[in-house]
């Protein structure tokens, strides 16, 4: 009879010393390719200590994983989810989700009713888990967002990005019917291995991506969902 499979005993802990400090900004390092300036220690500290959410995700006492995001301003009740991270050898295993649940009931329990963040809109694993996974309604394109960064997964690109918004009380937003989808617009499957084997042709979707996008925004369109197949679904609000 085959062992049944071990299973880690996954925690999310935060960062109350200065080791785990350091630990969770190595840890983001190396899920970004190697950008220490990510998020420094120095800074990782303030935040926490400021009472922002700063945790480590950890498998059998190793962390694995990191999240941080601080508040917004008081009025608005919500706070911008600023990196979060699992290392490669433990990612496609729900961890992600367990972070962000993990962060919403930290947030619900401080009052907070959303929580921001964005992402880079050809990576479609993103896509599909922000919109289709977690329910959130994307508000903004932003072109160029942070400028240059030197990391593996950046460097040389431009740091296009999209804003979501994640209502914490409500459901998540339903993939919109067929006959609802005005537009669309499509990604690569998988942007990462592209931009390695063909970074002309990366760019070259960069570009398309970008100009499309702000096309169907500026005929008035939203995003209502994505696709796997045709990408972001553009309804009229």
């Amino acid at each position: 009879m085959a062992e049944p499979p071990v299973v880690p005993d996954i925690q999310i802990r935060p960062l109350d010393d200065i080791v785990e400090v350091f630990a969770a900004s190595a840890v983001l390092s190396d899920v970004w390719g190697g950008d220490h300036a990510g998020m420094p220690p120095n800074l990782l500290r303030a935040l926490a200590q400021a009472g922002n959410y700063a945790v480590g995700l950890y498998a059998d006492g190793r962390m694995i994983g990191a999240s941080v995001a601080f508040f917004a301003e008081p009025a608005a009740r919500s706070m911008h989810s600023h990196i979060t991270g699992v290392l490669p050898d433990h990612q496609s295993h729900g961890l992600g989700r367990l972070l962000k649940q993990h962060q919403r009931e930290w947030a619900l329990a401080r009052d907070v009713g959303h929580i921001t963040w964005t992402f880079d809109p050809l990576i479609a694993r993103n896509a599909h888990f922000n919109i289709r996974v977690l329910g959130t309604r994307v508000t903004e394109y932003l072109v160029n967002q942070y400028g240059p960064m030197d990391d593996g997964v950046n460097r040389g690109d431009e740091t296009d990005r999209v804003m979501v918004s994640w209502a914490l009380a409500a459901p998540p937003v339903p993939t919109p019917p067929d006959e609802q989808v005005v537009a669309t617009v499509a990604v690569p499957h998988d942007i990462e291995a592209l931009r390695r084997e063909s970074p002309t042709d990366a760019a070259g979707w960069r570009l398309r991506v970008r100009e499309e996008f702000l096309a169907q925004l500026a005929e008035g369109l939203v995003v209502g969902g994505f696709d796997d197949e045709r990408g972001y679904l553009f309804v009229r609000p």
